[in-house]
């Protein structure tokens, strides 16, 4: 008689902080551990996180808002989260954690059919500084994101006249990874950065408590990140035409 499948795929969900730190501790040789080692490790986990924000998009963190525009209003801040001050209750649209804007449209109609949407060009600061008037109305088609420490500022240009008042900015943001929280969470990633996150944070543990492991843990750690960034996002169709070349042309 042929053995039975679990019917579920929700390991990554249920394999809980506390699961993760064990399995971690274990790849370097510790068992049994608890106290300060927990704490250490949580923290340790937390900062990889923190890393993975230099290293590239990854697509489970992209969002996607409608940001109401306010005729005359050029800055709109989102905060980290609802703990950053007063002011961090004015949030758009109550959005926080925004790391990044990728790519931002002005929209027209949004819930009809003859919705439209017209490109805006993401700017840097320079260019942004050298608009003369800021506060200039028209219909804003130029964006400059300024990331700060607690938030990020998303300025546009022109700002909305009457006309555009009622429109919105439609974008593409990166999101943060969620902190770790308690030790029963589960985390904030798709299943195929488990094996990779587990093997980070055995790399981080290394440094601390087995520093021998630190090298063959590193390789470990970088060749699953590897193949973890590359089955990342989404694949599309692409097509290769080759040019055609005449003689005497």
């Amino acid at each position: 008689m042929a053995n039975t499948t679990s019917g579920t795929a929700t390991f990554d969900k249920t394999f809980a902080i506390d699961e993760i730190i064990e399995e971690a501790f274990e790849r370097i040789g510790l068992n049994s551990v608890a106290g300060y080692q927990m704490k250490s490790a949580r923290r340790s986990l937390n900062i990889l996180f923190q890393e993975w924000g230099n290293r590239g998009i990854h697509y489970w963190e992209i969002g996607e808002l409608n940001l109401d525009l306010i005729e005359g209003q050029a800055e709109y801040k989102f905060f980290r989260s609802s703990g950053d001050g007063t002011s961090a209750t004015s949030t758009p649209n109550g959005v926080y954690g925004i790391s990044d804007v990728l790519e931002a449209q002005l929209r027209s109609n949004r819930t009809q059919t003859t919705q439209s949407d017209s490109p805006m060009t993401k700017v840097d600061r320079s260019t942004y500084a050298g608009f003369s008037n800021k506060l200039s109305k028209g219909t804003p088609n130029q964006y400059w994101v300024q990331r700060l420490i607690d938030h990020i500022s998303i300025s546009v240009y022109p700002t909305p006249d009457s006309t555009n008042a009622s429109k919105d900015m439609h974008f593409y943001y990166i999101k943060r990874i969620q902190d770790i929280g308690d030790y029963t969470n589960a985390t904030d990633l798709p299943f195929r950065f488990v094996p990779c996150m587990v093997s980070g944070l055995a790399f981080y543990l290394a440094q601390k408590y087995q520093p021998q492991m630190v090298q063959a843990m590193k390789l470990y750690y970088e060749d699953e990140l590897a193949r973890a960034l590359a089955e990342d996002g989404s694949a599309s169709s692409t097509h290769i035409t080759p040019k055609t070349y005449y003689p005497g042309t």
